[in-house]
């Protein structure tokens, strides 16, 4: 199941880069960043290593450097803040970033796709990860069986 997962996320990815390109705006992008924060949260805790490799991954993506490298870090860096200091309100703080979304479907499918590509940036989506993609897609009103959760 995970390798069929995988396979359809780094199909998927390729496309990813010129899709975001075309939603180029502050609202994607702090939704995307802030998805990023709930799916690296989504274990309880953003140690340092997932700081620098979520840092690396936002800077070196192809879908997300079309972004100012500075500001989605700085972004990332306020997301994931909001969970060290309390996890409820860093969720509440992301669905509330990522809510803007909800009545632009295809930046909102966009949006869960690049957080489906984070979630397996190091090759293991685990349950946790995938919970907080499903709830993602539930604030957007997306289906998460469209993207194989």
């Amino acid at each position: 199941m995970l390798d069929k997962f995988v396979a359809w996320a780094k199909d998927t990815a390729g496309t990813l880069a010129t899709q975001v390109r075309k939603y180029r705006n502050r609202d994607f992008l702090e939704a995307a960043i802030a998805g990023c924060a709930m799916v690296a949260a989504a274990d309880g805790v953003i140690a340092p290593e997932e700081k620098r490799k979520m840092m690396g991954f936002i800077s070196h993506n192809d879908a997300l450097k079309h972004f100012d490298a500075a500001e989605a870090i700085a972004l990332f860096e306020k997301y994931a803040g909001h969970f060290q200091f309390d996890p409820l309100i860093g969720k509440g703080e992301c669905l509330k970033a990522i809510a803007p979304l909800r009545k632009r479907p295809e930046e909102a499918r966009l949006m869960v796709l690049v957080c489906c590509a984070i979630g397996t940036a190091d090759g293991c989506f685990d349950a946790n990860e995938k919970q907080a993609v499903r709830e993602i897609c539930a604030a957007l009103e997306q289906n998460p069986k469209d993207f194989n959760l």
